[in-house]
């Protein structure tokens, strides 16, 4: 620290003298006296005013600075806040989309499921049991109403009318008379009517004439009839003409009581109501709707 300043100053005193005369004397005119005067330091009290007023307006800045910084705090929570909520938002939605989509696969499937299995309960309710769950193995299956054996469906239908129309009928439902190609198909009916035959006369229409050229049997696909798979009760056919006088072109059969060695085919007019049979192909379905939902 520089040592402090040193003031020299010199003083003159002027004695006065009584009765307000000058002094003549010179030793009586002049005092000299040196005065050493120190320059002083300026107040301490100096620089903690400084100090003061410093630390003022730093504290004012300061409180000046804190809401801004509280401001901005807050601004900065609520950016990440709303970011992190458009984000969930955003997953949410995606999310609902992917639940969305599978909702649609699963209702489209089930929907596939259920019309097979709709059309299958309603073409056939008595479909064979398949040997394992899920297999999903073809089955032959006919529409209500309809009888399956053998891969065909029949219809034994109650309504009495000529050969021709009972025809007609069979063609509507989208078969025809039926076609015996086999002994066994021949037990298979002729079992059946049994149960179904009321009375001896109550008896039924098969797809077999000879309209065309009399002797000659046909079949309704237009084969002619076999000689060795014929079922003729007795001496038939006899082309009786005492119904029609065109004799009998058309064949029926069935025994109520049974017959012996499947012998129950009779000519007939072809005018004269009967029931009949129907047949068709059977349709081929599914044993279980094997869905993956």
């Amino acid at each position: 620290m520089s040592e402090p300043e040193v003031l020299y100053s010199d003083v003159r005193f002027t004695g006065a003298r009584g009765n307000g005369k000058e002094a003549t004397s010179p030793s009586e005119e002049t005092t000299y006296s040196e005065i050493k005067m120190l320059k002083t330091q300026p107040p301490a009290e100096q620089p903690a005013a400084s100090q003061q007023v410093e630390s003022n307006k730093r504290s004012k800045v300061t409180s000046d600075r804190v809401p801004l910084l509280v401001l901005s705090v807050l601004l900065t929570v609520a950016v990440i806040g709303l970011c992190v909520v458009c984000f969930d938002n955003f997953q949410t939605k995606k999310t609902l989309q992917t639940m969305k989509n599978e909702s649609e696969a699963m209702k489209k499937n089930f929907t596939e499921c259920l019309s097979e299995i709709t059309q299958c309960t309603r073409l056939q309710p008595m479909c064979p049991e398949p040997t394992e769950v899920n297999t999903n193995e073809p089955c032959q299956k006919c529409e209500e109403g309809w009888e399956l054996h053998g891969g065909k469906c029949y219809y034994f239908s109650n309504n009495r009318s000529s050969w021709n129309q009972s025809r007609e009928e069979c063609v509507h439902h989208g078969g025809d008379l039926v076609k015996i190609d086999s002994r066994e198909e021949q037990s298979f009916l002729e079992e059946r009517l049994r149960n179904k035959m009321n009375e001896a006369e109550d008896k039924f229409w098969i797809g077999l004439t000879d309209s065309r050229e009399e002797g000659r049997w046909l079949w309704v696909d237009g084969s002619e009839l076999n000689t060795s798979l014929t079922f003729w009760s007795g001496n038939e056919p006899d082309n009786w003409s005492g119904i029609h006088p065109d004799g009998e072109d058309c064949v029926r059969m069935g025994e109520k009581g049974g017959a012996v060695e499947l012998k129950c085919w009779f000519d007939l007019s072809c005018n004269k109501p009967q029931k009949s049979i129907c047949e068709k192909a059977a349709q081929t379905g599914h044993y279980v709707c094997n869905c993956s939902l």
